[in-house]
């Protein structure tokens, strides 16, 4: 007689995880999808763009990918530092510092084409450490709550970019508060014809696989996931909790930076960012999505940024507002969030494996 296949509890633990991504993500769609019919007047008209509305042209699914750079990039900054149990809110300043650096750079300095754009976005990344980095050493050297001090450190990045963008980077003749145009050696190409979908998303897969590598194949992201799931036990283990949670830090602020460079330089002809972008705060939600995994963060950004174009096209050809979108993603958000929630199938689910495993047991 064959046994039937028996699991760990860690992948149970997995695989609950994804059911309950899935099954919140389930629930909120449909909410929505309840909402648009008794708000709408032609509600399937108004379900038709929102769900089929990002596929049915190539500049609306332009869209969708133009979106789905940033908010990789966000998600993975946010992966990076949860993995290490740091609720660092800074990703939010960092994007936007980044975007600073690489106008800074692209406005300030003559370089060959390709040579130039690397340059504005390494500068980005910098700019991104320098501010991630302020939440985690106060934390390590003073026990600072790091959720308190970078949230200010956002506004602080932001006012500070204001007054770079008006007395450093201005041009009067722009007709509006922004920077020089940017010079064609710095800016990404676009690969899509007739969309804005730039050679960014190169870089946004390249470096889903260079997170996940870090993270999941070298002894520096070993230390990271341990000390975010046991900071004592790390440190028994001889790992130096304090430089590792730096160390999330700075690869956090690397990739919110990198992403404001890339969004800045792909995107736009000038800087002109004069309040945070949204990208930092969307890479929560990216990563509460994939579990704080990089190789799902594409996945969870996809399906942000398709939710954000269906929207905003349903909002422009019927007559239901596009804070639809705002309504799924705090339904997604609360239930995931939501420790009791599947909890009660979770143990089932444990208990049933934990007694077929005792009666093959018995059985051998």
């Amino acid at each position: 007689m064959q046994n039937k296949r028996s699991y760990s509890s860690k992948t149970i633990e997995s695989r609950f995880e994804v059911l309950r991504v899935a099954t919140a993500i389930g629930i909120s769609l449909l909410v929505a999808l309840l909402l648009i019919t008794f708000a709408s007047k032609q509600p399937l008209n108004a379900l038709k763009w929102f769900l089929a509305g990002p596929i049915l042209t190539m500049r609306n699914f332009g869209n969708v990918l133009e979106l789905f750079i940033p908010l990789t990039f966000g998600g993975l900054s946010i992966a990076v530092m949860f993995q290490c149990n740091q609720f660092n809110m800074a990703a939010e300043g960092s994007f936007f510092l980044g975007g600073l650096g690489a106008g800074i750079i692209a406005v300030g300095m003559k370089m060959p084409a390709g040579i130039h754009a690397a340059a504005a976005i390494a500068v980005g990344a910098l700019f991104g450490v320098v501010l991630c980095v302020i939440p985690a050493l106060m934390k390590v050297k003073w026990k600072a709550n790091e959720v308190v001090s970078s949230l200010m450190l956002n506004y602080v990045a932001l006012f500070l970019g204001n007054y770079v963008l008006q007395y450093m980077l201005f041009d009067p003749d722009a007709g509006y508060n922004a920077s020089h145009i940017f010079p064609r050696s710095v800016r990404l190409p676009v690969i899509i014809p007739r969309t804005g979908v730039h050679a960014g998303i190169f870089l946004a897969i390249i470096m889903v696989v260079v997170t996940y590598l870090f993270l999941y194949r070298t002894k520096w992201g070993y230390a990271i996931r341990i000390t975010g799931q046991n900071q004592n036990f790390a440190k028994y283990s001889g790992i130096g909790v304090g430089s590792t949670i730096i160390l999330s830090q700075v690869a956090g602020g690397a990739l919110a930076g990198m992403g404001g460079a890339t969004q800045v330089l792909g995107m736009y002809t000038r800087f002109s960012w004069t309040t945070l972008p949204g990208y930092g705060w969307d890479g929560i939600l990216i990563s509460i999505l994939a579990n704080n995994n990089p190789k799902f963060i594409p996945l969870a950004a996809f399906f942000l940024a398709y939710l954000r174009v269906g929207a905003d096209i349903m909002s422009r050809r019927s007559d239901v507002a596009p804070e639809v979108v705002s309504i799924i993603q705090a339904i997604i958000v609360v239930l995931i969030a939501g420790k009791m929630f599947l909890d009660t199938y979770k143990h089932k689910m444990i208990v049933k494996n934990s007694q077929e495993q005792g009666r093959e047991g018995s059985l051998t």
